[in-house]
Formats: C-alpha cells, structure tokens, sequence
C-alpha cells in the first residue's frame, strides 16, 4: 500500500536555488511546494499542511530567522521540522540563534545532495509516523467515549427500571428505603444496610446518622434534596459518596420520589439506592488509560526526535543506519512493554532482542537471573545495549570470528550490576574521545537512572560495568520526565 504524501515547503528568494532543491528532492516522490518569499510562506503554512520546511536564512525584507520565529509563535508550528540553508560561513551564535527560532538543523552551501535528501526524508517519516500515532490516538480516544456513553446508556437504562419497580428491593447492590416526612421513621432494606455497611442490629437509622455515613464533600446533596421536596418537587435524583464505618468509600446513585397528601403537603419520601462503585472506578481506569496512551506516545515521540537530531555520521548512509538501529531498538522495548501492559520487561528478553544479528558460532556467553525492569529502567538499558552491540560490531569482539563476548548481571540491594566483558577481538586502543554512543549512554545511565557507567578499554577486549538501581523510588525518571530531563541530557552528551 503506498504510504500518503507529505508537504516539504522550499522557501528561497532565488527561482534558481528552489529549482535545484525541487531537482534534488524529486526522488524522494514527496508533493514540493515552492515560496519565494517569507510572507508567502507564511501564506502557505495557513492553506496548507506542511511535514517539512526548508529556508534559506539570507532573505531580503523577512530573512530566515525572523521566519522561524513567526512560524513559531503560531500553535499549529510549533513542532514543525525547519531546516536552515545557509550560503555564508555560520558562526556559533548564528547556530545558537537558530535553534532557539526553532531550527531542527542546518544545511550549507554548496548542498550535498544526498545529505540534504537524507535529512529531509528522515524528518518527513516522523512527520508521517506522528501523524499516524495522533490518529491511532483519537481511535482510541473514540472508543473510550463510545465505551462511555454505552455506560452511561446502561445506567440510565437501570434507573429508568428501578423506577419502575417496587420499593421493597432486598437484592443485589441495590437498596430501598422509606422515610415518613411527619414522624420522622426511616425504613431501610437489607439492601441498603448492605449499602451503607452497617447492620440493622447496631444501627439506628435516623437523619444524623445517615448524614454521619456520607462523604463530607456531598452533605450538601441531602440538604438540597430537602429543601427541593419542601418546595413541592416530586422526585429528585443524584449520585453521593458513602463512607462506611470501615473507611471504605462507595459510589452510590439515589432516586427519591415523595407522596403527597390532598393538600399537597409532603408525607413521605421513598426512594431506591444502587451502587454504582465499580462503574466509577471502570470509568476512572478507561480515563487514566487514555491519558496513559496519549502520554507514550508524545515520549516516544520526543525520545525519537532526540535520536535524530543527535546522532552524527560522516556519511549519509551511516547517518541513516545510525538513526534506524537506535529507533529500531526503542521499537523493540516498546513491543516487550506493550505485551506486559507496560508493567515491565524481563531483561534477558531485551538482551535477546539485540543480540539476536550477533549470536553466530557461540561467540556470545550469558549469565544472570531473571530480573524484571520497570519501563522507564528498560527503555534506557535497551538503547545502551545497543550502543554497546552496535560498537562491538563494528570495531570490537563481534567484528570477527574469533571474538567473544560475555554478558552476566546480578541483583543485590534493589540494584542490577551488568557487567559487560569482549575478548578475542581486534587489539583495543583507549579512544581519545568519546563518540556520541558512549557519551549518550553515560548520559542516560547516570543522569537518568541514577546509576554508574565504567569503561575500561583493555588490549584484549572492552570491559564495561554498568550499575543502576531497580526500584521505583531510585529510577525517578520514569516514562513521563524523558522528553524534559533525558533529552536534555543527551543534548549535553552530544556536545
């Protein structure tokens, strides 16, 4: 199935440059909409969607900067991929100035086809996969009100049968009583001593006693019902909360209908009580899971933006190959997750997932128990796993037959150790600096888990040590902080 079309918006004020971007960019069968100017662009952004802007930052009358800062300022852009061109030397504070406008990157003069291709094709399938994720999300915000609306059909449907029935109800989570307006006697049900969790043997039932069994917040109800029968309503309905004697708190919905005499004088209020507890607290996890969803999805999100924007190559290819496998990983935890109900993932599982390309001939060896990480913990250990398989790849242990490589971990005190040892490999040298894979998992290990990265780049083969601890309160960066704290941390990593 063909996947649809994005928009890439060229803006340049020289008809020779757009006509070189639209040559360039014809490959990648995207739909090109040209703008020779920045109000016309803007002109196009209000008409029309659009995945990718790409601006030239030397403009007469409105330049590039200023561009990216109305494009900005408007609510529809505001996440809007725009990449600079520039035909002069960019300095760091001009580098600086554009991405606080909003830059996602930079492209000089002379362009290189094949990386300003690159670029643009990377940002248009995340605009795509974004796009998909938002429509994934509203499917499922449609369900949760179609579900919603089913259940607030039912329980209409439930009152509108109680009604109907006789007050005398000793069944079910259901209750009756009878209150005689002149005298003041109550008469209550089975049911609805059941309700209230009490018993007709302790408890007397009289207005302060009742009053003293609902939930503070909804005293205010009992009043007003009085007050609407002593103004000659005729039946009142509204949900409250009870708290039994025990502490526990209920849900309940009353329906209360008065007798009058031949005056009209109020002479008795009956009335049925259903408790709707669990209905409630089936609406509350429907609510809390449609937040839950749109929460990841806005994470993974702004965790793959981070990967793309960071990661740095010498050539298109391995920018592209770099971008994939770190993407491909988050997919991979995310599948583990996904199938646990996001409760966690076994961590034999995600070293599974990514040694799988590598395993050939028994050159890998694991030891450890069966140790369950919590999402925020298994999502970080994923990404540095694959740092370290990917490194190991191509300059380590697994870049040739004879390499070897062992993975053991143990628990002790609510924390995992890993510890991660090649030999047999290509003789190893200490780097002089460290790339961005190993500054980005020193960055997520330590700033985000709280825990420890140690290497030693031994002759014979990497020994790596990593440390984080298990437990909730420890891994304070759960799913929720990532798109602040852990992006800002790799941002530092990359340098």
């Amino acid at each position: 199935m063909d996947q649809e079309k994005v928009n890439i918006l060229l803006v340049d004020d020289q008809p020779a440059k757009l006509l070189a971007y639209e040559v360039i960019l014809k490959d990648l069968g995207e739909n090109l909409v040209i703008a020779s100017s920045g109000r016309e662009a803007l002109e196009v952004l209000l008409k029309t969607e659009i995945a990718v802007i790409l601006v030239d930052v030397c403009m007469p009358e409105l330049d590039g900067f200023e561009l990216a800062a109305m494009i900005r300022e408007h609510p529809r852009f505001q996440k809007t991929a725009m990449i600079f061109i520039s035909a002069i030397q960019v300095s760091d504070i001009d580098r600086l100035r554009g991405y606080e406008m909003g830059a996602v990157d930079y492209v000089p003069v002379p362009v290189v086809p094949e990386v300003l291709r690159a670029k643009i094709k990377v940002f248009a399938e995340l605009y795509r996969k974004t796009r998909e994720l938002e429509r994934l999300n509203h499917e499922l915000e449609d369900r949760v009100r179609a579900r919603t609306a089913e259940l607030e059909a039912s329980t209409a449907k439930l009152r509108e049968s109680e009604q109907r029935r006789s007050m005398a109800i000793a069944a079910g989570k259901m209750g009756s009583w009878d209150w005689d307006w002149i005298s003041g006697d109550w008469m209550w049900d089975e049911g609805q001593y059941r309700i209230f969790g009490v018993s007709p043997e302790d408890f007397e039932v009289t207005p302060a006693s009742v009053q003293a069994l609902l939930h503070p917040d909804d005293v205010d109800q009992l009043r007003k019902a009085i007050a609407e029968f002593n103004k000659g309503t005729r039946a009142y309905e509204t949900e409250f909360r009870i708290v039994r004697p025990d502490g526990e708190v209920r849900w309940c919905v009353g329906t209360a209908a008065a007798t009058m005499d031949e005056s009209g004088r109020v002479v008795r209020v009956s009335g049925v009580t259903v408790d709707i507890t669990e209905r409630k607290r089936a609406e509350e996890r429907q609510n809390l899971l449609a937040r839950e969803v749109d929460h990841r999805a806005k994470n993974a999100l702004a965790l793959a933006q981070s990967i793309v924007r960071l990661t740095r190559a010498d050539e298109v290819k391995a920018y592209v190959n770099a971008v994939e496998g770190r993407i491909n990983a988050l997919a991979r935890v995310h599948t583990i997750l996904s199938l646990s109900s996001w409760q966690g993932a076994e961590l034999s599982r995600l070293i599974d997932e990514e040694l799988a390309p590598y395993s050939l001939g028994g050159q890998i060896k694991l030891a450890g128990p069966e140790v369950q990480l919590l999402p925020a913990t298994a999502q970080t250990l994923a990404l540095a796993l694959h740092e370290l398989f990917t490194n190991s790849a191509k300059y380590g242990a697994l870049s040739t037959r004879s390499g070897r490589l062992a993975i053991g971990w143990q628990v002790d005190a609510e924390r995992l150790t890993l510890s991660w040892e090649e030999s047999g490999g290509p003789l190893v040298k200490t780097p002089k600096s460290r790339g961005f894979g190993t500054r980005s998992l020193l960055a997520s290990i330590e700033s985000q888990l709280g825990g420890q990265a140690q290497f030693d780049w031994r002759a014979e083969g990497l020994l790596c040590r990593l440390e984080v601890p298990l437990t909730r309160k420890s891994a304070t960066t759960a799913t929720g902080k990532f798109d602040t704290a852990g992006a800002a941390e790799l941002q530092r990593a990359s340098g």
